[in-house]
This record gives structure tokens, C-alpha cells and sequence, in this order.
């Protein structure tokens, strides 16, 4: 890697640190006071279980740190602490929420950490914190607002793109095509239209499914800002949030048939 792919990661990463700092400032701004409130998009789950969902995930990624990369996830596992339940949860989130962005704007570049992927960098946990904490803080503000509260605030543009791309370079590419039934044998593309700039190719013809970053026809296109295309590929909001061009019996396969 040259100096100037290092400096230019190291910036990418540093950008989406201070974009999962907001998106954990909005977290922690949750009083206990809504520790009941439901939420819609995970039933039978609370603000308060999430909340300790998150701070969970949170440690995760401070054990990551801190764990030998080689001992492997298992070993990440098994060192994390439980949340705080109750009242507590909330200040324990934010505190847990301190430690990992303090030890993540610390950490090296080319440090090896052990991933869900196998070895590799902070930036891999960076990455997933952002967009696994951006999804579940919409959850949590959809939830107040179901119950009288404001709407949610608006995700970072760029960073909800890298989470598309991250839903189908990371988990989408995992699924095999003949899972999904009305999917297999057909080709999407995704296309940002918010100047963001993200279009993906999602090919479903092979054993696997393949993704490439290229503007090219398929058998059907969804379009939409970043932050819509993040939420309804995880199903936080409902496909009609999307405009369809094409096939839309594709469109409704893939929405339906992919919950990972």
C-alpha cells in the first residue's frame, strides 16, 4: 500500500469515526424515561433492550481491540461484559459508547484485529459500528416518534452509501441466488440519485452472487437517496420508498426474500 492509499484510508476512517461519534451522541441523548416505549421495527423489543443491544455490540468492538487478532471472534465473545439492564442501560451506553470511540481514534491503521471476516484492520469495526449504530438509532427514533416524538434525524449522505455498499459487498455476497426465490437467474442495479454516488450491480445469474460498483442495466433498478436505499435494503422502511424501473417482481423478491 502506498503512502497515499494509507493516508487516504486513514482519512476515510477518521471521517466515518467522527460521523459514528454523532450518530452515538443521538444514542445517548435517549432518556430512561422511554426505556418501555416498543419498537416497531424489532418486535417485542424495547428502547431499553436496545439500547443494551447496541452497548453490547459497542464492547464487541472495544474486545476486538484488546483481544489477540489470532484467537478469533470467539475469544471476542467470550471477554464482553453484559449491559447494564434498567434505568442503568442508559448511562452505561454512554459510557461504553466513550470507551470504544476513544480506543478506535487511538488505534493503528494496519493494527490486526480479529473480524467477523477473519483478520483485519480497525477500520473494519469503525465501519460496522457506523452502520450497524445508524440503523438501530433510526430504529430507536422511530420508535419515539410512534409514540409522539419528532422524526428521526437525517443519516450522513456519504456514510448511508458505504452502508449500501456494505450490505451487499459484506452480507448480500454471502447469500446464494437459489435462496431467493423470483431473484435467481436476474441482475439489479442500485443507483443513488442524492450525489452520493453509489450504483451497484447486483448479478444473481451464478452459484454466487456477485457485486461490482459499475453503472450497468439489470433486470431492474432502484433508485433513491443513500439513506432510504440503507433503510429499505434493511428493512426499516418499505420498498415504496424507492422508485422501480423495471421488473418489479425482482424489486419485491429482493426486498422479501434477503433478511440477513
Amino acid at each position: 500500500m502506498t503512502v497515499s492509499d494509507t493516508n487516504a484510508r486513514q482519512e476515510a476512517t477518521s471521517r466515518q469515526l467522527s460521523v459514528l461519534s454523532d450518530e452515538c451522541d443521538r444514542i445517548g441523548a435517549i432518556s430512561a424515561s422511554d426505556s418501555d416505549v416498543p419498537v416497531p421495527a424489532i418486535p417485542d423489543w424495547t428502547v431499553e433492550k436496545l439500547v443494551r443491544h447496541v452497548t453490547f455490540v459497542h464492547r464487541m468492538a472495544c474486545s476486538a481491540l484488546s483481544s489477540p487478532a489470532s484467537d478469533g471472534m470467539k475469544a471476542v465473545l467470550s471477554a464482553v461484559s453484559k449491559p447494564q439492564r434498567g434505568p442503568r442501560a442508559f448511562d452505561d451506553y454512554r459510557e461504553s459508547a466513550r470507551t470504544m470511540l476513544a480506543m478506535y481514534s487511538r488505534a493503528g491503521i494496519t493494527d490486526e484485529v480479529a473480524t467477523w471476516g477473519g483478520v483485519g484492520t480497525p477500520a473494519y469495526w469503525v465501519r460496522r459500528q457506523l452502520h450497524e449504530v445508524t440503523v438501530h438509532r433510526f430504529d430507536l427514533q422511530d420508535a419515539l416518534r410512534a409514540s409522539g416524538g419528532p422524526d428521526p434525524d437525517a443519516a450522513d449522505a456519504d456514510a448511508a452509501a458505504d452502508g449500501v455498499a456494505e450490505w451487499a459487498e459484506t452480507f448480500l455476497s454471502r447469500v446464494t441466488p437459489t435462496q431467493l426465490d423470483g431473484v435467481a437467474g436476474r441482475t439489479v442495479h442500485l443507483h443513488t440519485d442524492d450525489g452520493t454516488g453509489m450504483e451497484l450491480f447486483l448479478d444473481f445469474t451464478g452459484e454466487k452472487v456477485k457485486v461490482t460498483r459499475e453503472h450497468r442495466k439489470g433486470d431492474v433498478a432502484l433508485r433513491g437517496s443513500a439513506q432510504n436505499m440503507l433503510l429499505a435494503l434493511w428493512r426499516r422502511r418499505p420498498l415504496s420508498v424507492l422508485d422501480i424501473v423495471g421488473d418489479d417482481a425482482v424489486a419485491h423478491a429482493l426486498y422479501d426474500g434477503v433478511r440477513i
